[in-house]
């Protein structure tokens, strides 16, 4: 996302190509109920979601843009809320319990709400006692992570809304959480400069806290194998931890530059850092170095 339009990096054609432009006028070309059919203009793009062919956009005022990559225009639009504290923080997709793609999203208002890809219907809307800032579902799709302008996180059944445990021990808001593949382990990331990674089985302590060096833990994500866990601060560091050493070995990325998220590739060969200030604007790629020691016994 950079100057208003969605972009598409290809790291095997070394290919960038424009998705989606929201510096002009965007409308839906097909009719939803619900859908804000005369669209919006020069919507200012605060989160961003894809999987598979679906993309999801969130905007400042509570917008939410909804894109087939595979079909031209949009398909679905709609402002949350009216609220004045309206931005949308976190999008995810992902497959719902009942079949199909759902995706939610997380807001400023104090709400999280859930919609279906097929009718574009709100299935859920939950409500919270603070700004929701991050949420992030379980492999299993029955709990989502909660957290935002509290010290506490929650852990609430995706089924019913209701909160079924409560994570203490962050001194400061969150900004982040991340569900490890094998859905017994989720970490939050907070301003208090730590990841806290939790084990839903013991939550009276977190299996690990790791310190950053500057600011506060804003983007998590694992790998797709389970192995590693990244964590971005908001500013020149990110980390990489191994899950399989108890997040005790780290490797730490240090650059210039103000973060505007990570992500990791599906294959997990490459780690993608996104840098948003004036001075150094950038898509940094790391790939994964791989030693094939039998190949060195062999020559």
């Amino acid at each position: 996302m950079s100057n208003y339009s969605v972009m598409h990096w290809s790291s095997l054609s070394c290919h960038l190509s424009e998705i989606l432009n929201f510096s002009g006028h965007v409308a839906p070309t097909e009719k939803h109920p619900g859908s804000f059919l005369e669209g919006f203009t020069q919507t200012q793009i605060s989160t961003l979601a894809v999987k598979d062919n679906f993309m999801v956009a969130g905007g400042f005022q509570g917008e939410l843009t909804f894109k087939h990559l595979d079909r031209k225009g949009v398909a679905f639009c709609t402002r949350t809320t009216y609220d004045d504290n309206a931005i949308t923080n976190a999008i995810e997709i992902y497959d719902s319990l009942r079949g199909g793609i759902n995706f939610m999203a997380a807001n400023n208002d104090c709400s999280m709400r859930e919609y279906d890809t097929e009718r574009f219907q709100l299935l859920n809307h939950l409500r919270f006692p603070w700004p929701v800032n991050h949420t992030s579902v379980s492999p299993d799709r029955r709990l989502i992570t909660v957290v935002g302008d509290s010290l506490d996180g929650l852990l609430v059944d995706l089924q019913n809304g209701k909160t079924v445990a409560t994570v203490v021990g962050h001194l400061d808001y969150s900004f982040a959480s991340a569900w490890h593949p094998d859905g017994r382990i989720f970490a939050t990331g907070n301003q208090d400069k730590t990841c806290r990674v939790w084990d839903v089985r013991n939550l009276s302590r977190p299996v690990a806290t790791l310190k950053g060096n500057l600011g506060a833990i804003r983007s998590i994500r694992f790998s797709s194998d389970g192995q590693f866990m990244v964590a971005a601060e908001p500013a020149d560091f990110v980390h990489v931890y191994s899950t399989r050493a108890d997040y005790e070995k780290r490797q730490e990325i240090d650059f210039f530059g103000e973060i505007s998220g990570v992500s990791l590739s599906p294959d997990d060969e490459s780690l993608y850092i996104g840098i948003w200030d004036r001075t150094y604007a950038s898509l940094l790629q790391y790939n994964k170095r791989h030693t094939y020691a039998y190949l060195d016994s062999y020559l």
